[in-house]
């Protein structure tokens, strides 16, 4: 295995055009009167934002400020790996691997790394600053796609600890949210002698814990709230676990559909209050949005939905994972796990309620998220010397 090679953002004029010129000829079918947002993306902020995308975004601008993080593509068991690479500012910075999701990309960790990494220039400890990885999953954001099926959540875990190896990262903490929840929790699971410990702000829907206790009743809440909300917005989940490949057709060949596709998600998963805006800048949906695009890695990013369905996140009674957890619980996110429920499989050792943010929290409030992980990692530092 070679080592990690500087790697830079660099879109062609020919696929900016191209986009612009695809974003203009548009086919737009019609909307219900006055549903708003009760069918899906609102005809209307689609109309907005599309024209937006081609008249006013500035893809140069956010090429630029993403080039300004520290980039690296490494080749692990044949896939290309992208990756950001920070260094921390402190007196021993302690490795940390935060994982994305889907909808989302490595863009979302932008405004959260610099405090993780220099904590002291944000009003923090200088000794609770990070070594931050942030990878790009196989077959998201610049990362290679995998041609085989497989590569999954306990894949990809795999492959992390490889690349934390390769970084010369003997111990390291672990982070995520949507699929780097699980991500996370694979490498908690099947690598404790790596990982020291694992923050969390998701827990992901198909984790199945088998009881040795009867369910309480908060926790069968819980579960069934999981199935309403499946059966309300879970429409995405079941195409995507089952036949991926026939909606990346149009996702891949439409800017359009893509971002109907992906700002939806945003809209309601977000603490925006139906307006997208009010949670994350419209530049950096766009930015996110237009990572898929210039990839072209949409369908692929679909395809983890499916490998997770063939091997879930499954616990036999009484299974423990062995490093402690810490949970940020945002009110505004998907699904509310009861402690209790965590703390079934998890040794969990922090549990916040968050005042305010969502699914998306690193975007939403990176000071809060920060905040929290810099608390649950302090006491883990002992007794570790930096990669």
């Amino acid at each position: 295995m070679s080592g990690p090679v500087p790697f830079r953002i660099a879109v062609p004029e020919a696929d900016l055009a191209d986009l612009r010129a695809r974003l203009a000829r548009t086919r737009w079918p019609d909307d219900v009167n006055d549903a708003a947002w009760s069918y899906g993306t609102e005809l209307r902020f689609l109309k907005d934002l599309a024209a937006y995308w081609r008249d006013g975004f500035d893809w140069r601008a956010v090429e630029a400020r993403l080039n300004a993080l520290p980039q690296f593509m490494l080749e692990i068991d044949g896939l290309a790996v992208h990756f950001v690479h920070a260094r921390g500012k402190g007196p021993a910075p302690l490795p940390l691997l935060i994982s994305h999701g889907w909808p989302g990309s490595f863009v979302e960790m932008e405004r959260i790394i610099p405090l993780l990494t220099d904590p002291g220039a944000h009003g923090g400890d200088p000794a609770d600053a990070f070594d931050v990885v942030v990878p790009s999953l196989p077959g998201f954001g610049f990362s290679g796609r995998p041609t085989a099926p497989g590569c999954g959540p306990a894949m990809i875990a795999a492959l992390w600890g490889k690349l934390m190896q390769t970084l010369g990262y003997e111990r390291f903490g672990v982070q995520g949210g949507d699929w780097g929840s699980a991500v996370s929790i694979w490498l908690a699971r099947t690598l404790p002698e790596f990982v020291i410990g694992a923050h969390l702000n998701f827990m992901i829907s198909s984790l199945q814990v088998a009881a040795d206790q009867p369910l309480t009743a908060e926790e069968q809440a819980y579960v069934a709230s999981a199935l309403r909300w499946r059966d309300s917005e879970g429409g995405y989940f079941s195409i995507q676990s089952t036949k991926p490949q026939t909606l990346g057709y149009g996702l891949t060949d439409s800017p359009v559909a893509l971002a109907g596709w992906i700002a939806e998600k945003f809209r309601t998963w977000s603490d925006c209050g139906g307006e997208i805006a009010r949670a994350i800048p419209l530049d950096d949906l766009l930015a996110n949005i237009a990572i898929y695009w210039f990839s072209g890695n949409i369908t692929s990013s679909l395809r983890i939905y499916k490998e997770n369905k063939a091997k879930p996140l499954h616990f036999a009674a009484g299974e423990r994972v062995l490093p402690p957890v810490g949970f940020a619980h945002f009110p505004k996110e998907i699904l509310h796990p009861p402690r209790s429920y965590v703390a079934r499989v998890f040794d969990v050792r922090q549990w916040t309620e968050m005042p305010r943010g969502g699914h998306f929290a690193a975007m939403e409030q990176p000071d809060l998220l920060a905040a929290d992980i810099r608390s649950f990692y302090r006491p883990l530092r002992a007794g570790l010397t930096p990669g």
